[in-house]
């Protein structure tokens, strides 16, 4: 058989089911040896889409999403939702093609370094220069990318190599290692400290999605009576609904839930990473005690010098440090928590045009139940949906925080939309950020998924409004004009709606949401409420 037929059986041997991407003339060969494949090949309209599908694939369910692309300009153009998956810890495998080994040692027609193009963005990248390692390098790849903290990996398979002849060789058996119990002692020594705490607060993040320890986080936090803050992308690991739940953190600005770390003497880190939300802001004075419950050892940074470190299994290390913790009866969560749930619902009856954002989150949620998916954008928006979108299950609100890259939002949707066909798929996105990707709506047409797209139109730049507002006191360069959404959506054959109302957002989303089809909802948003937040936040007084 051919070596790129042998390659395809390795895929199918790691349970890949689908892949994002666009043909090319150096992968000829791959394409051609899917066609007998069971594996999926979704043809996407840009392979920054077909990175982020496989993104957001991975990041839904824990397993590898893969994209491919050809050389030079294809395999470039992954480079954005490669590094967005890489630095959100989202397991993905990108594939390029690449031109015969006769002549990569010279300038040639497309020809780029791409494994040192990369490297910088991945956990593993490689070339395959003999058709003999495909079994080792598709298996490293996959062990390595899934591996904790999960990541992207990179192959880069020449042209020449890929249509060799290759007998006597196959897929390598596909295996995961599980993460061993943190060392008792560990956890005894955090329950100590935990015990001997007044204010204890937990900051749950991401890693706790990953490591499927939602249930024990919450019977955690229960058992010790913690209240729990969320990382962006952490949302839903325990619910809004929750007594303890303090919300999300993430803003730069000082919140309400920022005083429940003022408060605490001691902050149990579970899941966490640095980059999710850097600790300069939550640890500005560095004299708390930092409980440190990871997969992995915590990073290196003055504002997180941890008291305790218990690596290994997170749902063990919580069942662990609860058996021997003793638990308090504080006031701290519910304080706080009623300030919170206060602020969520004022605006619920607002009927200012343009729609507030804090009204177009409230009507997002009615109109959802607590398992649909929300994928939401980069801008302002999403400054709003991190702060204010009542998540109730864990992975259904997906926010790219830390790489951050807008664009994510429509090739997001779809993926949550082919990963969970049962549950309705939103993408909340800026009109700057849908753009970026609004070609991949052909390719939901296309491949028959319906999804919502709610773009927050303000026809500028609003996170950047937002902070040159703040920083100078004027603006630079933020406007632009924008089609007409309603009729390009229906350019597509998909449904268009334009909310003229405060009163029409939530009976439109309703609507969309029982079209089946892919519909896009066109809401202006009045973003004075940007500044009027800063200003709120800027003289906030703890109410603890």
């Amino acid at each position: 058989m051919k070596a790129a037929e042998l390659f395809v059986k390795c895929l199918e041997n790691e349970g890949v089911s689908a892949i994002f991407g666009i043909p090319g003339e150096e992968n000829l060969d791959i394409m051609d040896a899917l066609l007998g494949s069971s594996i999926r090949f979704i043809t996407t309209r840009h392979e920054q889409g077909a990175a982020f599908m496989a993104d957001v694939y991975g990041r839904l369910t824990g397993r590898a999403g893969v994209c491919l692309a050809t050389l030079g300009p294809g395999a470039t153009n992954l480079i954005t939702g490669v590094a967005d998956a890489n630095m959100d810890r989202a397991p993905l495998v990108a594939i390029a093609g690449q031109a015969g080994t006769t002549r990569l040692h010279k300038e040639s027609h497309q020809v780029l370094d791409l494994v040192s193009l990369f490297r910088p963005i991945s956990k593993y990248a490689t070339q395959i220069l003999d058709p003999g390692v495909i079994p080792e390098v598709v298996r490293k790849a996959f062990k390595v990318s899934q591996a904790e903290k999960p990541g992207c990996a990179f192959i880069d398979f020449p042209e020449n190599i890929a249509e060799m002849a290759i007998d006597g060789k196959s897929p390598l058996k596909a295996q995961r290692a599980k993460l061993p119990v943190p060392p008792q002692e560990k956890m005894a020594q955090a329950a100590r400290v935990i015990s001997a705490a007044d204010y204890p607060i937990i900051m749950a993040g991401n890693g706790v999605i990953r490591g499927g320890a939602a249930e024990q986080l919450v019977d955690f936090a229960e058992k010790l009576n913690i209240p729990v803050a969320t990382t962006f992308m952490a949302k839903g690991v325990i619910p809004f609904s929750h007594d303890l739940c303090l919300g999300a953190v993430g803003l730069q600005a000082h919140d309400y839930v920022s005083c429940g770390f003022d408060r605490a003497d001691v902050i149990i880190c579970v899941g966490y990473d640095i980059v999710e939300y850097h600790p300069y802001l939550w640890h500005r004075d560095r004299n708390r005690k930092i409980i440190h419950v990871d997969a992995s050892p915590a990073e290196v940074d003055e504002h997180y010098v941890v008291e305790v470190g218990v690596v290994g299994d997170i749902a063990a290390a919580l069942k662990g440090i609860a058996a021997e913790a003793k638990g308090r009866r504080q006031r701290l969560a519910d304080t706080l928590r009623q300030a919170i749930v206060d602020e969520s619902s004022q605006c619920a009856n607002d009927e200012g045009f343009p729609v507030k954002p804090q009204k177009i989150i409230w009507d997002l949620r009615q109109a959802l139940d607590p398992e649909d998916v929300v994928v939401s954008d980069v801008g302002a928006h999403k400054m709003w949906m991190a702060r204010m979108f009542k998540a109730e299950r864990p992975n259904t609100c997906i926010i790219s925080n830390g790489f951050a890259a807008m664009g994510i939002a429509v090739p997001g949707a779809m993926a949550a939309k082919m990963v969970r066909p049962d549950r309705a798929a939103v993408a909340v996105t800026g009109d700057a950020g849908f753009l970026m990707n609004s070609q991949e709506i052909e390719t939901a047409m296309r491949i028959g998924l319906p999804i919502v797209i709610l773009i927050w139109n303000d026809a500028k730049y609003g996170l950047i409004q937002w902070k040159q507002m703040n920083h100078f006191g004027r603006e630079s360069h933020i406007d632009f004009t924008n089609p007409d959404f309603v009729k390009y959506a229906e350019s597509f054959g998909a449904k268009g709606y334009r909310v003229e109302s405060a009163r029409e957002l939530l009976p439109i989303l309703r609507q969309a949401l029982a079209d089946r089809c892919v519909a896009v909802i066109d809401c202006p948003v009045d973003y004075a409420e940007n500044i009027k937040l800063t200003e709120k936040l800027g003289h906030l007084v703890c109410p603890i």
